[in-house]
């Protein structure tokens, strides 16, 4: 087996040259910054824009991480929907703290946020998933996240029973299905510039306020 023991010899590094960071000039609230730059990726058309790395932990701290999509923000923190039995959900019980991670390549932008993870209210979580696609309200029945099962075979026949169950009917909100929200306590905006000084905005929460700072590259 070949192993790949300098990737810089078949990926040729990028230089970053699209834009830069001065704290006087960013917004004084990370959350309308962060809004500010997620409508500019809105406008680029750029490919999944709200995806973003959860990193979540169990209670002895050991790190997982996956994609995720962000379905909603603002000043109480940011939403992202799962099954409340997988394995991101049984960490963020045990261990409630989190970070997301987006990165937006075409921007040479990062954006990190950490803070404390809580479920949403039913009420919330039943409106969000009333607005989803049919079929992905039925693949959320169909689906006990991140267990085992036999073979693809066996997760559609589970999928053509939910469409036979609930054929013309409304499927409710599974019991076992909703919503969490991050409330950060840290946000850092993160471009990339020339020679791999990049520029690191991190923002802190402390007794309900925003300060700045910036951070070596």
């Amino acid at each position: 087996m070949n192993r790949f023991k300098d990737i810089d010899q078949i990926i040729p590094r990028q230089a970053y040259n699209f834009g830069k960071l001065d704290e006087k000039k960013l917004l004084p609230d990370p959350i309308h910054q962060f809004q500010k730059w997620f409508k500019e990726v809105l406008r680029s058309n750029t490919p999944h824009p709200n995806a973003m790395t959860l990193a979540t932990a169990s209670r002895k701290g050991r790190p997982s991480a996956r994609m995720v999509l962000l379905k909603g923000f603002d000043e109480n923190g940011f939403i992202f929907y799962t099954n409340y039995k997988s394995r991101k959900s049984k960490e963020i019980h045990e261990n409630p703290f989190g970070s997301l991670v987006f990165y937006w390549p075409g921007f040479e932008r990062q954006v990190i946020i950490a803070g404390r993870v809580k479920k949403i209210s039913h009420q919330e979580s039943e409106r969000y998933f009333s607005c989803r696609p049919r079929e992905s309200c039925l693949a959320a029945w169909s689906s006990q996240q991140g267990d085992k099962i036999q073979s693809r075979e066996a997760l559609e026949k589970k999928f053509n029973a939910m469409v036979e169950k609930y054929q013309g009917k409304q499927i409710p909100l599974p019991s076992n299905w909703g919503g969490f929200c991050l409330k950060p306590e840290t946000i850092e905006f993160w471009q990339g510039r020339a020679n791999r000084l990049n520029d690191r905005i991190l923002y802190t929460k402390s007794k309900g306020r925003w300060t700045k700072q910036r951070l070596q590259p």
